[in-house]
Parts: structure tokens; C-alpha cells; sequence
């Protein structure tokens, strides 16, 4: 089930979980959530970017530790092995 994520519309009128924001887990088929669960104050859903994750190490150092080698070209038909 995805995690939604909510904010009060008034921060005046909304509870500490409200105001800074809160995750909220539910079905794709569930109508979002109009009220805080907590004060019920009205509350907005957020669009959030979502979490792609990037290795710190390169296509090569992952390759290599897989036990996978690179090739270099030398001729026609003709490699030799870089690492």
C-alpha cells in the first residue's frame, strides 16, 4: 500500500503531528484524508518526489566487483581483458 503524505491548511489551527506533516499508509481505492486522524483539522495531501535511489559507485567498480570484466579492442575479432 502506498504511503501518502498530509499537511494542515491551517497552521493556526492544526496539531505539532499536522503541522510539520505527516505519512499516512492507504489503499490506491481510499479516498484521501480531509481531516488530521489526531485534531481533525483540515489537512492538504502533498505531492512528494519520489525516492530513486543512485550508487555512489560507478557502472565500472560495480561491473568489477561483480566478477564481470571489461574488453578491450586490439584487432578484428581480437580483445584483451582490462581488469
Amino acid at each position: 500500500m502506498p504511503i501518502y503524505e498530509y499537511r494542515a491548511r491551517d497552521q493556526k489551527h492544526a496539531c505539532p503531528q499536522c503541522a510539520g506533516g505527516f505519512e499516512w499508509i492507504q489503499s490506491l481505492h481510499d479516498p484521501p484524508l480531509a481531516t488530521c486522524p489526531k485534531c481533525g483539522a483540515p489537512v492538504e495531501k502533498l505531492i512528494s518526489p519520489p525516492a530513486i535511489g543512485k550508487s555512489g559507485a560507478s557502472l565500472d567498480d560495480r561491473a568489477r566487483n561483480a566478477g564481470f570484466h571489461k574488453l578491450k579492442r586490439l584487432g578484428k575479432g581480437e580483445y584483451e581483458k582490462q581488469y
